[in-house]
């Protein structure tokens, strides 16, 4: 299979969008429930005051994870993906939606938890990077990062084992993996601050 050898632009999603609402099968797929229900078991906390998930889709996930936050900023790089979040949880007013490409665009604030699932493989090792950087300045002092991919064969950048461990290597100066987790189909990577950071 051959790999993408850059980062995946907007066009790749918003065609997989504009074919089917729902592509990845968010809403109905027995595996995105499981690992959603994983993901929110395997969070440190019962509660975060601020919140950044990064390439919410159309905010399947985000309708759980608002309910274990104050505040919750969404991201995603497909218009019509957001639509759809931002009517799936109309009536969560803690939840913001933002149109953003990262890690060129990224929100204000500073987080006490970040959420990256089935998003770094979209990225090559520069712009990888770059997201480190970009966590690393917004990420409160003992925060957490959580990172979710699958496992198997991918045209992306990066395979999900890749993804995890570059940025868990990229990111060993102020945060250290609490928790992994592994499955059959995906990893569940639970990183934490440094207690020694400043």
């Amino acid at each position: 299979m051959t790999r993408y050898a850059h980062s995946l632009p907007p066009s790749y999603f918003d065609e997989r969008y504009a074919k089917n609402p729902d592509p990845w099968e968010f809403e109905t797929s027995e595996y995105e429930r499981a690992k959603y229900a994983a993901t929110l078991n395997a969070l440190p906390r019962a509660r975060y005051s601020s919140v950044l998930e990064v390439g919410c889709s159309i905010g399947v996930l985000t309708e759980s994870l608002a309910q274990r936050c104050d505040a919750l900023v969404s991201l995603d790089l497909a218009e019509r993906a957001l639509s759809q979040a931002r009517d799936r949880c109309k009536n969560l007013p803690h939840v913001r939606f933002e149109l953003a490409q990262v890690p060129d665009q990224w929100p204000k604030g500073q987080f006490d938890l970040i959420l990256l699932s089935e998003v770094v493989y979209y990225l090559d090792a520069d712009d990888l990077g770059r997201l480190v950087d970009r966590v690393r300045g917004c990420l409160q002092p003992d925060g957490d990062v959580v990172l979710v991919h699958w496992t198997g064969e991918t045209h992306y950048p990066l395979t999900g084992d890749e993804a995890a461990e570059r940025f868990i290597d990229g990111a060993r100066a102020f945060l250290h993996v609490s928790n992994q987790t592994r499955r059959d189909k995906y990893r569940l990577d639970v990183l934490a601050w440094h207690k020694a950071q400043p």
